[in-house]
């Protein structure tokens, strides 16, 4: 049996993208909050639609890792379903350990929404109810990397935070979603202690301590940081991203490129998996965090969270050719 790299933790969805033609948007003083908007009670065309199975954080981290090299698996739920079935398939595709998968009887596999519009998108959002038990380790992973869920599943990250717990030697990557943020950090406490390497971008960092003021990076760092995790990461969409080490603060910007984004669904995750596989590879973190801002470049030039990923290969040729500016610097 060979050794078990990384298997990701959470969700799995099948999102048909629905790309808009007629629609209006409207921001807020700073364009800090916008809203789209669309004729009420009309029929509005749309230019086409791409059904993607296989998506949401988890998955999306384990085709991100796969394609860098690593023994990749996914813990996740489908349903007893034709989209469930796509779903599996398309995970062995991306050459992904299917063997933590759980297909239940009676369920529908989740299913997502997509508005896409310009290069923007709002995801119309719905979790199953599925059964959520503990993953059995016979190769025990060298890293977790732990995602999106649903809201009904506290009870199920106390469970993974016992099964790290008697696992000292996996590495936990933790990359929260909107439920698993709203659940705050008392209640994930044995997560956030036990974390290995964290990552969000600046507004969750805000909502994550409470914070307003969203202009203190090092403060945000050094408040993620006190909650437990060794490594921390906060991205600040096209500014770039932040590094927490616990002794040293580092800052990288995007990856040069002049072309404009066409879809940004998955950014993040490209990202944040990247950088995780890159410390899973035995990387350090100041050259992980500059492989991630390459998969991020590459993702929103395709539909989708999956198609732009690249293999080593291909990354390290970007990485080759990047420019001098292109450096982790002191924060």
């Amino acid at each position: 049996m060979n050794q078990l790299d990384f298997l990701a933790i959470g969700d799995i969805v099948c999102e048909p993208f629905i790309r808009l033609k007629e629609a209006e948007v409207h921001c807020d003083k700073g364009a800090s909050k916008c809203q789209i908007c669309m004729s009420w009670g009309d029929k509005i065309p749309y230019d086409y639609a791409v059904f993607m199975p296989a998506v949401g954080n988890a998955a999306n981290a384990a085709v991100s890792a796969a394609r860098l090299g690593l023994n990749s698996a996914l813990r996740a739920y489908v349903g007893e379903d034709s989209e469930g079935a796509q779903c599996m398939e398309r995970l062995t595709q991306e050459k992904i350990d299917t063997s933590y998968m759980v297909t239940e009887p009676g369920k529908k596999t989740n299913h997502h929404y997509v508005l896409w519009y310009e290069s923007e998108r709002t995801i119309l959002v719905k979790h199953e109810e599925f059964s959520y038990t503990i993953p059995e380790l016979p190769n025990v992973p060298k890293w977790v990397y732990l995602s999106s869920l649903a809201d009904h599943t506290l009870p199920y990250h106390l469970e993974l935070a016992k099964m790290l717990e008697a696992h000292p030697e996996i590495q936990l990557a933790f990359n929260p979603g909107t439920f698993q943020m709203s659940l705050g950090t008392k209640s994930l406490a044995s997560l956030y202690a036990r974390t290995n390497f964290f990552s969000c971008n600046k507004e969750e960092a805000g909502r994550i301590l409470g914070i307003d003021r969203l202009d203190d990076i090092r403060g945000l760092l050094v408040g993620l940081a006190k909650l437990g995790p060794k490594i921390v990461v906060i991205t600040d969409g096209t500014k770039g991203a932040y590094a927490f080490d616990g002794s040293r603060m580092m800052y990288v910007p995007m990856y040069p490129d002049t072309r404009g984004p066409y879809e940004r669904t998955g950014a993040g995750d490209a990202f944040t998996s990247t950088v995780a596989s890159a410390l899973a590879l035995g990387e350090p973190l100041e050259k992980a965090l500059l492989w991630g801002p390459i998969n991020s470049m590459s993702v929103v030039q395709q539909v989708g969270a999956q198609t732009g990923l690249l293999t080593r290969n291909e990354l390290l040729e970007f990485l080759n050719k990047a420019p001098s500016s292109y450096v982790v610097r002191d924060l």
